[in-house]
């Protein structure tokens, strides 16, 4: 038998950089606009997905932005304006001619509209408002009236609705005469004479169905209608949890007012995914297309709180001054135990973090997690403390130093533990983001006990 042949470089090359704009590409694009081709550069970017081209808008700097805006003109495809960072959608727009930008705006779902418009500064918003039309921009407006963050926002208000009694023919030659059916387009929700939603259809039903059908026979009553006002974290869990593909969503009264898709549920749940992990980072909504002076005001905060906890952490060390000065090796030890009990919070508090935001951890299990995680804890704190007692007896030939070492070792892993899951917890009961403070505070428990019982220890036993 032959030997499988090994898979060339380029290959394996190519499917890490997979979806990924070539950086060629880019390149060719960057160098089309220094040398003024507009033909050039509107024949590279012509293949592009909307979503690669808001890509590359966002990956060139400022110059090449407004030359790429100029040189695609009339081209612009408006669901590139949708997919663009908010941080420079403000920049692209005041490069798009207004009568660009009409023709643009006009071929999206409101829902993409909505977006464009809630984060834009007034000149701009009363730009891309005035580009609709009058009926238009009424249901922009009165979806901006609900809370940000919520179902309202993330909603379109183009949909598909039939009262029960139509037959699926009916369905089929209603659809066939509409002049233009909503993109995209899941379901059909059947509402009764109230405009409250009573049941939803899958198109691909409908399809398979004959004609003479009742609407009612077909329709699962089994749907989840969305209150407009839910957050928006909470519909991107509904779509997760119960696998939705699309939603009515409702006003106060019950009323069909719109309908939210699974892209946009996906798109809320990358949101919320990148907003911890950025929080956990001490770093606020931020991303690579930012000016550095807005970066670093918004980072500074954070920073500033953990120079704070940090001269906490010296104090103690500054409590044991004496020690340290009588006993060298404890200061040549000492970043050891932060490091250590550092690394070890944040694995649990990551974890933590992130079953919270999944709903996975709850006042059900929440005590059996805890438990579980120092019982985590206190295995890896016994496995390293054998190690660390070993290194420190044979790196300074002083075996009560690496006792102490191990008992240390024992006790912040065990804190450690304890703190990466209760701070989140305590937190998320009292109405704050978990993400947002709990690497702070974890960070500032594991230090100062860990060079609490470090010092301490050394003191009584080597002194």
């Amino acid at each position: 038998m032959s030997e499988p042949s090994e898979r060339p470089e380029a290959e394996d090359e190519r499917e890490e950089e997979a979806y990924a704009l070539g950086v060629d590409l880019v390149a060719g694009v960057v160098d089309a606009l220094a040398e003024g081709d507009d033909a050039g550069v509107r024949a590279l970017v012509a293949p592009l997905h909307a979503a690669d081209f808001a890509d590359l808008l966002e990956q060139i700097d400022s110059d090449d932005r407004a030359g790429l805006i100029r040189a695609v003109g009339a081209e612009l495809d408006a669901e590139a304006l949708s997919e663009l960072d908010e941080s420079v959608l403000d920049e692209v727009l005041s490069y798009v001619d207004p009568a660009v930008l009409a023709a643009a705006v006009k071929e999206l779902n409101s829902d993409d509209v909505v977006y464009l418009v809630e984060d834009l500064e007034d000149e701009h918003k009363a730009r891309l408002l005035g580009a609709l039309d009058d009926d238009e921009r009424v249901i922009v407006e009165q979806s901006l009236a609900y809370p940000e963050y919520s179902a309202g926002r993330m909603m379109q208000r183009e949909l598909v609705k039939a009262p029960p009694f139509w037959t699926v023919g009916d369905m089929i030659d209603a659809m066939r005469a509409a002049e233009e059916l909503p993109d995209p387009f899941y379901e059909v929700i059947v509402v009764d004479p109230g405009m409250k939603p009573i049941g939803t259809i899958p198109v691909g039903r409908i399809m398979g169905t004959t004609r003479p059908v009742p609407l009612a026979e077909i329709m699962s009553e089994d749907f989840r209608a969305i209150p407009a006002t839910q957050k928006s974290e909470d519909v991107a869990y509904a779509f997760s949890q119960y696998h939705l593909v699309s939603a009515p969503v409702v006003d106060e009264d019950g009323r069909l007012v719109g309908v939210i898709t699974i892209d946009d549920a996906v798109e809320a749940m990358d949101e919320e995914a990148e907003e911890d992990i950025l929080r956990l980072g001490g770093v606020g909504d931020e991303s690579i297309s930012d000016r550095v002076r807005d970066i670093a005001r918004s980072r500074f905060p954070w920073l500033a709180v953990n120079l704070v906890t940090a001269v906490l952490a010296s104090m103690v060390i500054d409590v044991f001054e004496d020690v340290i000065a009588a006993y060298v090796a404890l200061a040549v030890l000492m970043p050891i135990v932060a490091s250590m009990g550092g690394n070890a919070g944040t694995q649990t508090l990551t974890v933590a973090v992130r079953a919270l935001a999944t709903r996975d951890l709850t006042a059900s299990n929440m005590w059996r997690v805890v438990l579980r995680e120092t019982l985590v804890g206190l295995m890896n704190g016994l496995g390293f403390a054998i190690l660390i007692g070993i290194i420190g007896y044979l790196w300074f030939s002083d075996a009560m130093l690496g006792f102490v070492l191990a008992i240390t070792m024992i006790g912040n892993l065990l804190v450690a533990a304890l703190a990466g899951i209760l701070v989140p917890i305590t937190l998320d009961r009292f109405g704050a983001d978990p993400a947002l403070a709990s690497g702070t505070f974890v960070t500032t428990v594991t230090d100062i006990v860990g060079f609490f019982l470090f010092l301490g220890l050394g003191g009584a036993l080597l002194l």
